[in-house]
């Protein structure tokens, strides 16, 4: 049977410890879906690595640019470099729901070992999608496929409903915003 897994918190690493196990799954021949959500920058490791690990590995975005206002401790820092911080729109909306469609379609037809829905927790709590609907793709039978959530603001239902649950907390950052192509993205 499979798990779930839940990275959240307001730490660094949320993702990249999600793509630690999609690595390490693909070590062994595990079949692996990576689902962003909110997410579009394509110029990311992770989305680079992908025709190298095929067939085991598929990653895909359901974003649009620019980061979402979600409130002062919400957004990203706005003094970072080039970084467009934008209001929600419908298109927002429709995006992350189409994410979900999509993971559930992946759970449905392809069955993979880990499907990794990164960013949910955020959508959830940007509004952008239901928390019930997210709980309800975590109903479907998951067989032999384990599931890893990421994101700030994990819900209390999805908490509850993990299995495995890791808060990463930030502890000490450098005051200025560090972006380094190979780390953060």
């Amino acid at each position: 049977m499979g798990h779930v897994y839940l990275y959240y918190g307001s730490g660094g690493g949320k993702t990249t410890s999600a793509l630690g196990l999609a690595l390490r799954s693909v070590g062994h021949g595990r079949r692996v879906v990576v689902v962003q959500f909110m997410k579009w920058y394509s110029d990311t490791g992770e989305v680079k690595v992908a025709p190298l690990l095929q067939p085991y590995y598929e990653i895909r975005q359901f974003g649009r640019d620019g980061w979402l206002k979600i409130g002062e401790r919400g957004s990203p820092p706005e003094e970072a470099e080039d970084l467009v911080v934008r209001e929600r729109e419908r298109k927002d909306e429709e995006a992350a729901e189409e994410a979900l469609d999509y993971a559930g379609e992946v759970l449905g037809k392809e069955k993979p070992d880990l499907l990794v829905l990164d960013e949910v927790c955020l959508a959830v709590h940007a509004g952008l999608l239901r928390v019930e609907d997210v709980l309800a793709l975590l109903e479907k039978p998951l067989e032999n496929t384990d599931i890893v959530m990421t994101g700030r603001y994990a819900p209390r239902e999805l908490v509850d409903r993990a299995d495995f649950v890791n808060e990463v907390m930030l502890v000490k950052a450098p005051k200025d915003f560090i972006n380094e192509r190979g780390i953060q993205y």
